[in-house]
Protein backbone atom coordinates (compact mmCIF):
# COMPACT_ATOMS: atom_id res chain seq x y z
CA UNK A 1 0.00 0.00 0.00
CA UNK A 2 2.03 2.68 -1.25
CA UNK A 3 0.63 6.66 -0.67
CA UNK A 4 2.11 9.63 0.66
CA UNK A 5 1.94 12.63 3.10
CA UNK A 6 1.81 14.95 0.15
CA UNK A 7 -0.79 12.89 -1.41
CA UNK A 8 -3.07 13.46 1.74
CA UNK A 9 -2.30 17.07 2.32
CA UNK A 10 -3.96 17.30 -1.18
CA UNK A 11 -7.38 15.29 -0.50
CA UNK A 12 -7.53 17.09 3.21
CA UNK A 13 -7.11 20.62 0.87
CA UNK A 14 -9.50 19.56 -1.66
CA UNK A 15 -11.72 18.67 1.13
CA UNK A 16 -11.44 22.27 3.11
CA UNK A 17 -11.43 24.40 0.04
CA UNK A 18 -14.29 22.54 -1.26
CA UNK A 19 -12.64 22.14 -4.99
CA UNK A 20 -9.59 20.98 -6.68
CA UNK A 21 -8.73 24.58 -8.41
CA UNK A 22 -9.08 26.01 -5.11
CA UNK A 23 -7.26 23.54 -2.89
CA UNK A 24 -4.47 24.55 -5.72
CA UNK A 25 -4.41 27.54 -5.52
CA UNK A 26 -4.27 28.01 -1.42
CA UNK A 27 -1.29 25.34 -2.24
CA UNK A 28 0.55 27.08 -5.23
CA UNK A 29 0.99 23.87 -7.31
CA UNK A 30 -0.93 22.85 -10.34
CA UNK A 31 -4.38 21.36 -10.20
CA UNK A 32 -3.87 18.26 -12.63
CA UNK A 33 -1.23 17.36 -9.90
CA UNK A 34 -3.63 17.57 -6.97
CA UNK A 35 -6.62 15.08 -9.66
CA UNK A 36 -3.68 12.71 -10.19
CA UNK A 37 -2.81 12.60 -6.49
CA UNK A 38 -6.56 11.76 -5.05
CA UNK A 39 -6.99 9.71 -8.13
CA UNK A 40 -4.17 7.42 -6.50
CA UNK A 41 -5.47 7.61 -3.58
CA UNK A 42 -8.93 6.21 -4.36
CA UNK A 43 -7.06 3.41 -6.42
CA UNK A 44 -4.67 2.40 -3.61
CA UNK A 45 -7.51 2.56 -0.81
CA UNK A 46 -10.41 1.35 -3.17
CA UNK A 47 -12.92 4.46 -2.15
CA UNK A 48 -14.97 7.11 -3.91
CA UNK A 49 -13.68 10.35 -1.90
CA UNK A 50 -15.66 12.85 -3.74
CA UNK A 51 -18.39 13.61 -6.01
CA UNK A 52 -17.03 15.75 -8.84
CA UNK A 53 -19.47 18.47 -9.89
CA UNK A 54 -18.69 20.43 -13.14
CA UNK A 55 -17.64 23.64 -12.62
CA UNK A 56 -19.34 23.57 -9.07
CA UNK A 57 -16.54 21.79 -7.43
CA UNK A 58 -16.51 18.95 -5.35
CA UNK A 59 -18.91 17.24 -2.36
CA UNK A 60 -17.28 14.90 -0.12
CA UNK A 61 -18.77 11.18 0.37
CA UNK A 62 -19.56 9.43 3.25
CA UNK A 63 -16.42 7.46 2.89
CA UNK A 64 -14.54 10.62 1.66
CA UNK A 65 -15.51 12.21 5.38
CA UNK A 66 -14.16 9.11 7.59
CA UNK A 67 -11.16 9.06 5.42
CA UNK A 68 -10.57 12.92 5.54
CA UNK A 69 -10.43 12.86 8.97
CA UNK A 70 -8.39 9.71 9.84
CA UNK A 71 -6.14 11.83 7.28
CA UNK A 72 -5.59 14.92 9.24
CA UNK A 73 -5.16 13.08 12.14
CA UNK A 74 -2.04 11.61 10.33
CA UNK A 75 -0.87 14.60 8.84
CA UNK A 76 -0.98 16.10 12.72
CA UNK A 77 0.78 13.08 13.71
CA UNK A 78 3.54 13.20 11.00
CA UNK A 79 4.31 16.83 12.34
CA UNK A 80 4.79 15.94 15.66
CA UNK A 81 7.47 12.90 14.50
CA UNK A 82 9.33 15.67 12.96
CA UNK A 83 9.07 17.89 15.91
CA UNK A 84 10.03 15.27 18.24
CA UNK A 85 13.34 13.85 15.68
CA UNK A 86 14.13 17.86 15.37
CA UNK A 87 17.41 18.97 18.09
CA UNK A 88 14.95 21.02 19.24
CA UNK A 89 12.68 18.09 20.19
CA UNK A 90 12.41 19.19 23.91
CA UNK A 91 11.05 22.61 23.31
CA UNK A 92 7.07 21.84 22.91
CA UNK A 93 6.03 23.76 19.96
CA UNK A 94 3.45 23.39 17.22
CA UNK A 95 -0.49 24.62 16.81
CA UNK A 96 -3.12 23.08 18.99
CA UNK A 97 -6.69 23.39 17.44
CA UNK A 98 -8.87 23.78 20.37
CA UNK A 99 -12.57 24.17 20.83
CA UNK A 100 -14.29 25.83 23.71
CA UNK A 101 -18.35 26.07 24.47
CA UNK A 102 -19.07 29.51 24.59
CA UNK A 103 -19.79 29.81 27.59
CA UNK A 104 -17.07 28.85 29.30
CA UNK A 105 -14.40 30.15 27.08
CA UNK A 106 -14.49 33.74 28.53
CA UNK A 107 -14.22 32.26 32.03
CA UNK A 108 -11.51 29.79 32.18
CA UNK A 109 -9.81 30.35 28.60
CA UNK A 110 -7.53 33.06 29.82
CA UNK A 111 -6.13 31.74 32.94
CA UNK A 112 -5.73 28.35 30.83
CA UNK A 113 -3.70 30.04 27.97
CA UNK A 114 -1.67 32.12 30.10
CA UNK A 115 -0.74 29.41 32.05
CA UNK A 116 0.34 27.30 28.74
CA UNK A 117 2.10 30.15 27.18
CA UNK A 118 4.38 30.64 30.60
CA UNK A 119 5.09 27.41 30.49
CA UNK A 120 5.00 26.27 26.41
CA UNK A 121 5.73 29.12 24.76
CA UNK A 122 6.10 27.51 21.41
CA UNK A 123 2.83 25.85 21.10
CA UNK A 124 0.20 28.25 18.99
CA UNK A 125 -3.25 27.75 20.06
CA UNK A 126 -6.31 27.85 17.24
CA UNK A 127 -9.17 28.68 19.27
CA UNK A 128 -12.36 27.58 17.84
CA UNK A 129 -15.77 28.55 19.90
CA UNK A 130 -19.15 27.07 19.60
CA UNK A 131 -21.90 24.98 21.05
CA UNK A 132 -21.72 21.57 21.89
CA UNK A 133 -23.17 20.23 18.07
CA UNK A 134 -20.87 22.40 17.30
CA UNK A 135 -17.48 21.13 19.26
CA UNK A 136 -18.66 17.52 18.79
CA UNK A 137 -19.17 17.81 14.67
CA UNK A 138 -15.95 19.93 14.70
CA UNK A 139 -13.71 16.82 16.69
CA UNK A 140 -15.83 14.34 14.82
CA UNK A 141 -14.26 15.33 11.54
CA UNK A 142 -10.92 15.78 12.89
CA UNK A 143 -10.96 20.05 12.95
CA UNK A 144 -10.67 20.17 16.42
CA UNK A 145 -8.02 17.87 18.46
CA UNK A 146 -9.52 18.91 22.09
CA UNK A 147 -12.59 20.68 22.91
CA UNK A 148 -13.53 22.09 25.99
CA UNK A 149 -17.43 22.05 27.20
CA UNK A 150 -19.95 20.78 29.46
CA UNK A 151 -20.61 16.69 29.85
CA UNK A 152 -24.33 17.06 28.57
CA UNK A 153 -25.57 14.44 26.23
CA UNK A 154 -22.09 13.73 24.53
CA UNK A 155 -21.56 11.16 22.25
CA UNK A 156 -20.14 8.05 23.26
CA UNK A 157 -17.64 8.45 20.19
CA UNK A 158 -15.60 11.01 22.25
CA UNK A 159 -13.22 10.07 25.50
CA UNK A 160 -13.27 12.75 28.09
CA UNK A 161 -11.32 13.89 31.23
CA UNK A 162 -13.44 15.97 33.49
CA UNK A 163 -11.98 18.53 35.11
CA UNK A 164 -14.33 20.77 37.10
CA UNK A 165 -17.94 20.39 38.96
CA UNK A 166 -20.13 23.76 38.37
CA UNK A 167 -23.47 23.71 40.11
CA UNK A 168 -26.28 25.91 38.88
CA UNK A 169 -27.27 29.10 40.89
CA UNK A 170 -29.79 31.74 40.66
CA UNK A 171 -29.32 34.72 39.13
CA UNK A 172 -31.19 38.07 40.67
CA UNK A 173 -30.93 41.79 39.81
CA UNK A 174 -29.15 43.08 43.67
CA UNK A 175 -32.35 45.17 44.60
CA UNK A 176 -34.90 42.01 43.91
CA UNK A 177 -36.83 40.87 47.15
CA UNK A 178 -35.43 37.64 47.20
CA UNK A 179 -32.00 39.35 46.63
CA UNK A 180 -31.05 39.25 50.47
CA UNK A 181 -31.99 35.01 51.33
CA UNK A 182 -28.68 33.12 51.94
CA UNK A 183 -30.24 30.73 49.48
CA UNK A 184 -33.42 29.81 47.30
CA UNK A 185 -35.76 27.07 46.64
CA UNK A 186 -36.68 27.13 42.52
CA UNK A 187 -39.99 27.04 43.53
CA UNK A 188 -40.02 30.60 44.92
CA UNK A 189 -39.48 31.35 41.15
CA UNK A 190 -42.31 30.04 39.77
CA UNK A 191 -44.30 33.62 38.99
CA UNK A 192 -41.54 35.58 38.40
CA UNK A 193 -40.38 35.91 34.77
CA UNK A 194 -37.09 33.86 33.64
CA UNK A 195 -33.90 34.95 31.31
CA UNK A 196 -32.98 31.86 29.64
CA UNK A 197 -29.45 31.15 27.94
CA UNK A 198 -30.94 29.62 25.19
CA UNK A 199 -28.16 27.07 23.76
CA UNK A 200 -28.96 23.80 22.61
CA UNK A 201 -28.59 21.22 25.41
CA UNK A 202 -28.42 23.91 28.18
CA UNK A 203 -31.82 25.47 28.03
CA UNK A 204 -33.19 21.81 28.35
CA UNK A 205 -30.64 21.33 31.03
CA UNK A 206 -31.88 24.63 32.80
CA UNK A 207 -35.33 24.18 31.84
CA UNK A 208 -35.26 20.40 33.57
CA UNK A 209 -34.44 21.84 36.77
CA UNK A 210 -37.87 23.40 37.09
CA UNK A 211 -39.87 20.43 35.54
CA UNK A 212 -38.62 17.93 37.42
CA UNK A 213 -40.16 19.68 40.35
CA UNK A 214 -43.51 20.21 38.54
CA UNK A 215 -42.72 23.96 37.40
CA UNK A 216 -43.02 25.38 34.19
CA UNK A 217 -41.23 28.33 33.83
CA UNK A 218 -42.33 31.66 32.66
CA UNK A 219 -39.57 32.43 30.02
CA UNK A 220 -39.62 35.58 29.19
CA UNK A 221 -36.17 36.70 26.94
CA UNK A 222 -34.61 33.69 25.29
CA UNK A 223 -30.83 34.59 24.38
CA UNK A 224 -27.54 32.64 23.22
CA UNK A 225 -25.64 35.17 25.20
CA UNK A 226 -24.01 34.50 28.57
CA UNK A 227 -23.66 38.58 29.44
CA UNK A 228 -26.49 39.43 27.93
CA UNK A 229 -28.65 37.03 30.29
CA UNK A 230 -26.73 39.27 33.04
CA UNK A 231 -27.27 42.24 31.47
CA UNK A 232 -30.99 41.41 31.28
CA UNK A 233 -31.26 40.34 34.74
CA UNK A 234 -29.19 43.10 36.42
CA UNK A 235 -31.56 45.78 34.39
CA UNK A 236 -34.76 43.87 36.01
CA UNK A 237 -36.02 41.94 33.31
CA UNK A 238 -36.06 38.67 35.75
CA UNK A 239 -34.05 35.94 36.96
CA UNK A 240 -31.48 33.94 35.52
CA UNK A 241 -29.89 30.09 35.78
CA UNK A 242 -26.29 30.05 35.39
CA UNK A 243 -23.34 27.77 35.79
CA UNK A 244 -20.31 29.38 35.83
CA UNK A 245 -19.55 32.24 38.04
CA UNK A 246 -17.47 35.54 37.17
CA UNK A 247 -15.16 36.92 39.78
CA UNK A 248 -17.35 40.49 39.29
CA UNK A 249 -21.00 40.34 40.07
CA UNK A 250 -21.36 43.79 37.70
CA UNK A 251 -22.06 43.75 33.97
CA UNK A 252 -20.70 45.42 30.99
CA UNK A 253 -23.45 48.05 32.10
CA UNK A 254 -22.72 48.21 35.04
CA UNK A 255 -25.76 46.84 36.52
CA UNK A 256 -25.53 44.91 40.20
CA UNK A 257 -26.36 41.41 40.60
CA UNK A 258 -26.35 38.92 43.30
CA UNK A 259 -26.00 35.11 42.76
CA UNK A 260 -27.79 32.64 45.00
CA UNK A 261 -27.64 28.78 45.70
CA UNK A 262 -30.13 26.69 45.06
CA UNK A 263 -31.52 24.82 48.20
CA UNK A 264 -33.22 22.09 46.10
CA UNK A 265 -31.55 18.96 45.06
CA UNK A 266 -30.53 19.62 41.77
CA UNK A 267 -27.74 17.78 39.32
CA UNK A 268 -24.66 19.69 38.32
CA UNK A 269 -22.87 20.21 34.88
CA UNK A 270 -19.19 18.57 34.88
CA UNK A 271 -16.81 20.45 32.49
CA UNK A 272 -14.77 18.22 30.99
CA UNK A 273 -12.11 17.93 27.93
CA UNK A 274 -13.07 16.10 25.06
CA UNK A 275 -11.69 14.11 21.96
CA UNK A 276 -12.46 11.68 19.52
CA UNK A 277 -12.04 8.30 20.72
CA UNK A 278 -9.20 6.21 19.85
CA UNK A 279 -7.19 9.32 18.39
CA UNK A 280 -3.70 9.48 20.13
CA UNK A 281 -3.51 12.63 21.10
CA UNK A 282 -0.42 14.81 20.04
CA UNK A 283 2.12 15.47 23.24
CA UNK A 284 0.71 19.46 22.69
CA UNK A 285 -2.99 17.73 23.53
CA UNK A 286 -1.75 15.44 26.33
CA UNK A 287 0.54 18.80 27.94
CA UNK A 288 -2.81 20.86 27.67
CA UNK A 289 -4.57 18.40 29.80
CA UNK A 290 -2.02 17.95 32.42
CA UNK A 291 -1.95 21.85 32.63
CA UNK A 292 -5.36 21.94 32.62
CA UNK A 293 -6.09 19.62 35.70
CA UNK A 294 -2.98 21.29 37.48
CA UNK A 295 -5.04 24.68 37.58
CA UNK A 296 -7.63 24.61 37.86
CA UNK A 297 -7.02 22.87 41.12
CA UNK A 298 -4.94 25.71 41.62
CA UNK A 299 -6.71 29.13 44.41
CA UNK A 300 -6.73 32.15 41.63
Amino acid sequence: MNYTLRQLEYLVAVAEHGSVTAAANALYTSQPGISTAISQLEEVFGLQFFIRHHARGVSMTPAGQSFVAAARNLLIHAEDLMQQASELSLALSGRLDLGCFTTIAPVLLPRLLTALRETYPEVEVALHEGDTPQLQAALLSGQLELALLYDLDLTPALSKRTLLSARPYVLLPADHPLAKKPEIALAELAEEPMVLLDLPYSREYFLSLFRQLGIEPRVRHRTVSFELVRGLVAAGNGYGLLNLRPDMDTTYGGGRLVCLPISDEVPALSIVLAWPQGLKLTRRAEVFIELCESTLTKPQ
